[in-house]
């Protein structure tokens, strides 16, 4: 649907993303939004938990955490577990980028935390979708589905796309201060504690999957935001994402077959063996 969107108005990402604003403006009201979005629907079960955080001055409870197993016909394991974290322990932040097949423009986007001892805690933001419901990026425009934060583990998050959905995973490491690395954290921690008591909309337009990333970053609004197949191009300009080239640090961070492999070992190396490969990509000269 985005595809076709962009299509009608020529190709130009700026008057797609114009005239799909001035959609919002007149047509919010549109499907679920004639009422308030709610806690309880019958949810799809991978987006059926509201997480439930605790944080406190230097740590945080997050419960549950996501940690299903996954084969090409689908979900294995559908285990969740509880996980504590000292903020200051926070190494590195890495990004995440699914392209959406068949398209240059769409793509999913989300982020991997990194803490001391090779433990990482992942954060995906979605479309909240029902049993039975598919997820459309047009419906999304008008407030057809309520808004996910899911904490998972990188294991969960990594494996669900490149081995079940069969889709292209990049892992960048992002190149930040450590202030900012735990300013991003904990602003994240408070807009996913604040669903717990006041759910919200997805919006493809205003609060998808990267422009919460970014909004919890303090980013001013860009069109990679909306066209979030190039928002990893977009991190690259601005100095977030390193590489000599894009291309050279697109091309590094293609984990697709490296995950598919690592999804026969056992849980408790999955994390340690996914940052060794990232590590070594990251230090290796251009």
């Amino acid at each position: 649907m985005m595809r076709r969107l962009f299509n009608w108005f020529g190709g130009h990402p700026l008057r797609a993303a114009a005239a799909m604003m001035v959609a919002i403006a007149l047509m919010g009201s549109w499907g679920k939004a004639a009422g308030p979005p709610l806690q309880q629907r019958n949810w799809y079960p991978y987006l059926a938990h509201t997480p439930d955080l605790t944080v406190t001055a230097d740590r945080f409870e997050v419960s549950p955490v996501s940690d299903w197993s996954y084969d090409s016909g689908g979900p294995t394991d559908e285990t969740y577990i509880n996980a504590g974290y000292e903020i200051s322990d926070l190494r590195e932040v890495w990004f995440m980028l699914e392209p959406q097949p068949g398209s240059q423009l769409a793509a999913h986007t989300l982020l991997l935390f990194e803490f001391t001892d090779d433990r990482i805690l992942g954060l995906t933001i979605e479309a909240r979708r029902e049993q039975g419901e598919e997820y459309d990026a047009l419906a999304g425009v008008f407030n057809a589905f309520e808004l996910s934060y899911i904490w998972a583990t990188a294991r969960d998050l990594l494996v669900r796309r490149a081995v079940m959905l069969g889709h292209e995973v990049f892992v960048y490491p992002v190149s930040i201060t450590d202030a900012q690395k735990q300013a991003l954290l904990r602003k994240l921690l408070e807009r996913s504690e604040a669903l717990e008591t006041t759910p919200r909309y997805y919006n493809t337009i205003t609060s998808n999957c990267t422009n919460e990333l970014a909004k919890a970053a303090g980013f001013h609004w860009a069109p990679a935001y909306i066209f979030t197949g190039r928002s990893d191009e977009y991190l690259y300009r601005r100095g977030i994402l390193r590489g000599a080239s894009f291309e050279v640090a697109h091309a590094r961070s293609d984990m697709t077959e490296f995950i598919r492999a690592l999804n026969g070992v056992p849980k408790t190396e999955f994390d340690a063996a996914l940052l060794a490969e990232l590590r070594r990509r990251r230090d290796a000269p251009s």
